[in-house]
């Protein structure tokens, strides 16, 4: 796990060690429908206001004809049970290696590059017939595998009809073991999320925040005002027809487009020049820096 800022490790640890998450779904202990014993789905009377679980039909027992309770109806009767235990604990291991990482420090790069192997790496290799356990790792993968097929990987999974329970949203043609989500697929082995946050979580920033601090940062570095902060409303927006006679053509658009970011990056590139000590005259907007025009 990688996060920014700074927290002292014996904190961290005591964060990871207090930190659980339970998940509160229905049992999963009694297999009810299995092989050729699978639910049956059955359609609901049509009205003009759609059901409010969403649903146009029921799955039921094939045999006894008795409908399977709906997601809601068992997380209702889930609530209901005094005695009841959340299906999934989730919390941190026991080893828990805290390191801090200054930037541009060997360290840094190492640590860098130990977080890139593994995000980069996909859990669907083909493993090495040559290396030492090699059948056992392989075996290994295979009993995974066949045990996530049948494990429920969120409420709206089709494996939930083999425990007796219909998924969230039901509808007509769902299997047992037949999920989609790649929460079944060998190459994620149970994990369907993302590897990494999105910067939302990650700085507590959208993408637009971010582009805007990247804006502000490249104004500032030329010497420019924000207009847009001091006037939101300088420019309005409205359809130009293209038979208007005041509309500039799109080549001339075009021009004065990559004239803007060719001055931009000019500005930029000097800046850069100076803070290194390097001459200026050399500078090119399209050449890469320490390259003469």
């Amino acid at each position: 796990m990688a996060i920014r800022g700074t927290l002292p490790r014996a904190e961290i640890k005591q964060i990871a060690a207090a930190t659980y998450h339970q998940v509160w779904w229905p049992s999963v202990d009694e297999v009810r429908f299995d092989g050729d014993h699978l639910p049956v789905w059955t359609a609901r009377d049509e009205r003009a206001e759609p059901y409010p679980d969403g649903q146009s039909g029921d799955y039921l027992d094939p045999v006894t004809g008795e409908l399977l309770p709906t997601w809601d109806e068992a997380l209702d009767e889930l609530d209901r049970d005094e005695a009841a235990e959340p299906l999934h604990v989730v919390r941190f291991g026991d080893q828990v290696d805290v390191q801090g990482i200054v930037a541009g420090s060997p360290d840094a790069h190492k640590r860098i590059g130990y977080l890139t192997k593994y995000l980069t790496k996909s859990l669907g290799d083909t493993l090495d017939p040559d290396d030492i356990g090699y059948h056992a790792r392989r075996d290994h993968a295979a009993r995974m595998v066949e045990a996530l097929r049948y494990e429920p990987c969120s409420p709206t999974c089709a494996n939930w009809l083999r425990y007796g329970v219909q998924p969230k949203g039901a509808k007509a043609g769902m299997v047992p073991g037949r999920c989609r989500s790649k929460a079944h697929k060998p190459e994620h082995l149970g994990y369907a999320g993302r590897r990494v946050l999105v910067s939302r979580k990650w700085s507590n920033k959208t993408l637009r925040e971010h582009r805007q601090d990247r804006r502000a940062w490249v104004l500032d570095a030329l010497g420019l005002p924000d207009e847009t902060a001091t006037d939101p409303h300088r420019y309005v927006w409205r359809p130009v027809s293209t038979k208007d006679p005041t509309r500039t053509p799109l080549a001339k658009r075009l021009l004065r487009g990559v004239a803007n970011r060719h001055r931009t990056r000019k500005r930029l590139l000097e800046l850069q020049a100076r803070a290194d000590g390097r001459p200026i005259e050399d500078l090119s907007a399209t050449s890469p820096p320490g390259v003469a025009a």
